[in-house]
């Protein structure tokens, strides 16, 4: 007898256990679910071969559409990053075979990767979605699909300084370099979007660039002056990890001033910052380079508002308020104290 069951998704999931076979398939609707299951039991009865989206997975980017269809099958979405690389995992290394997935082919892989550009941190990442969708065959569906050549490849790339831990960044731009971004964007007639104001608001919250495009009206309280923000970026939590923050006004600017010219400019509605934020990067990259502003990107802009943060004079716990980090090794990362800011910190302690 079969059992069909509700996913948190809205599809049906039918699981068919007869004869000594267990067999499974998701569909959007019930009736199709019902009809699947009749068929399959007739046909194991009368002993013809049963042709199932598992059965069928014969390459690599067959494991990667199986593990997108698992994952949708239980309410589970996947982020644009993971998206983004099993899509490029695909058309690379789709048509292969998992038992070709092998040491030598993955090394081969990797030393390719990296004279693309990518660097040792994007090659490991790589090769432990591989593992992934390898590891996700073998342990849901029973595939053979063997890793050991994920494991033998990432030691020997990280030998070879193909794979291994990227160098933690520690560019904070000068105030003449803010300065100068701000007023070439200001002052751009073609730039519709107000890109100034992202960027201040950014060095005034910490907030990633999605983030900031992400907030909405009515997570903002303008008489406490807090935001929440939805689905913060956690590498534990992929998703609900609300966090509230204070928008405090010690960095040069403040965050609630830009929010209410945003109000005067798109109104109550919606999103505060209306605006795509890939063209918001965009737009940053394209000034940077026209002024000649080098390795500089939008996100140290979050490294800069957290080294303001402390240079405010406030504690690895009150700072992390705002970022939103867990622990201080993370927060480190973002923290790049200027010596000479030491100054104005012992005198505002001495007053």
């Amino acid at each position: 007898m079969a059992t069909i069951s509700k996913l948190p998704s809205g599809s049906w999931r039918v699981q068919v256990r007869r004869k000594g076979h267990y067999i499974s398939e998701s569909f959007l609707r019930r009736g199709d679910a019902e009809l699947w299951a009749r068929t399959v039991e007739g046909k194991i009865d009368r002993g013809e071969p049963i042709h199932t989206r598992v059965a069928a997975a014969k390459t690599f980017g067959d494991l990667i559409d199986l593990h997108r269809a698992d994952l949708a099958d239980v309410g589970r979405t996947l982020g644009r990053s993971k998206a983004a690389s099993l899509d490029f995992l695909a058309l690379r290394l789709g048509a292969l075979k998992p038992a070709e997935l092998g040491r030598e082919k993955l090394v081969e892989f990797g030393r390719q990767r990296a004279k693309e550009g990518a660097g040792p941190v994007t090659v490991g990442i790589d090769l432990g979605y591989i593992k992934t969708i390898l590891s996700h065959a073998a342990a849901v569906h029973g595939i053979i699909a063997p890793t050991e050549g994920v494991d033998l490849a990432r030691i020997a790339l990280t030998r070879l300084g193909l794979v291994g831990k990227g160098n933690e960044r520690d560019r904070r731009p000068s105030e003449e370099e803010i300065d100068a971004i701000l007023k070439a964007l200001e002052s751009n007639p073609r730039q519709f979007i107000p890109v100034a104001r992202v960027v201040r608001f950014a060095i005034a919250t910490a907030m990633r660039q999605d983030e900031i495009s992400r907030a909405r009206w009515e997570d903002y309280n303008p008489r406490t002056k807090m935001l929440l923000i939805r689905d913060r970026k956690d590498p534990r939590r992929k998703t609900g990890n609300d966090q509230r923050i204070p928008l405090l006004s010690v960095s040069g600017f403040d965050p609630c001033a830009l929010i209410e010219e945003q109000r005067a400019l798109v109104g109550s509605r919606g999103r505060i910052f209306p605006y795509n934020g890939r063209s918001i990067g965009t737009a940053f990259r394209r000034v940077c380079r026209t002024l000649g502003i080098e390795d500089l990107h939008f996100h140290d802009l979050r490294h800069e508002a957290t080294s303001r943060l402390f240079e405010a004079g406030f504690t690895i716990e009150q700072v992390a308020l705002v970022t939103g980090h867990k622990d201080w090794k993370m927060l480190r990362r973002y923290t790049h104290i200027r010596p000479e800011g030491l100054h104005a910190l012992a005198a505002s302690r001495v007053a």
